[in-house]
């Protein structure tokens, strides 16, 4: 095996997702979740969808090149377990939390993984999405410097209240 490292400071740009509908998968990414259309490729007879937050090109692309129509894979075959999204902080994650809770949109649930704190949901195609935060690095690891990793299930109703001090 090479001794190859990718550069620390290489980050998933963007995640490219075929879907059913891109009508529906659009407004879900953008008036749910809250991401702004950057690219309208129908306008140019491009089946494809650009949404960004703040000024990037895109974090998410959404398709129907093979897809129109179609229908999430079936329990048991590979592909997409989830993304994430990360936010800035707990505040930001628990303003898309209410959000989703007010408009009704179900949660698949919610966990303190020691280092970050996440909410699972899925789109309207299945396919899973994390909502999370990092804590502090500080909280990363343990006393004797290990990972620290757990997942620790927690209502995400108690984002909406006030954090601990």
């Amino acid at each position: 095996m090479t001794e190859f490292r990718l550069h620390p400071s290489a980050r998933i740009g963007h995640v490219h997702l075929r879907v059913a509908d891109l009508d529906r998968a659009t407004a879900f990414y953008g008036d749910l979740l809250g991401f702004t259309i950057t690219s309208y490729g129908p306008h140019v007879g491009l089946p494809a969808v650009f949404l960004a937050a703040g000024d990037y090109h895109h974090h998410i692309a959404l398709n129907t090149f093979r897809s129109d129509g179609g229908s999430p894979p079936p329990d048991g075959h590979t592909g997409l377990h989830h993304f994430a999204i990360l936010l800035p902080d707990r505040e930001a994650l628990a303003a898309v939390v209410g959000q989703l809770l007010d408009a009704d949109y179900p949660l698949d649930g919610a966990r303190d993984h020691g280092g970050s704190i996440a909410v699972y949901l899925r789109d309207p195609d299945e396919n899973g999405i994390e909502l999370s935060y990092d804590l502090p690095r500080e909280h990363w690891f343990d006393a004797d410097g290990r990972p620290v990793m757990r997942s620790d299930d927690f209502d995400p109703r108690e984002l909406l209240a006030e954090p601990p001090a």
